[in-house]
């Protein structure tokens, strides 16, 4: 049974979320074009939209390492104690 459910909202969520945070740079995106030195522009450039997304890879893949952590920690936890 699966029902849609607020539960179900954010493990999905947090799947996405594991799933940026894991791609690394040298192994995966370098191979698709989308490496380090990939999407830099000039200074006042507007930056494009591969610009923005390695940003927000590498943003997620920063700032959310210990939050992922705790959040899949306590997932876990709850899929344990309750099924």
């Amino acid at each position: 049974d699966m029902a849609f459910t607020l539960y179900s909202l954010i493990q999905t969520a947090i799947l996405c979320t594991n799933a940026i945070a894991v791609l690394h740079e040298e192994r995966f995106l370098s191979k698709i074009g989308w490496g380090v030195d990939q999407g830099v522009g000039g200074f006042g450039d507007d930056p494009g939209v591969k610009a923005q997304i390695l940003n927000l890879i590498r943003s997620v893949r920063t700032v959310m390492r210990v939050p992922l952590i705790i959040v899949n920690s306590a997932c876990i936890v709850l899929l344990l104690l309750f099924g």
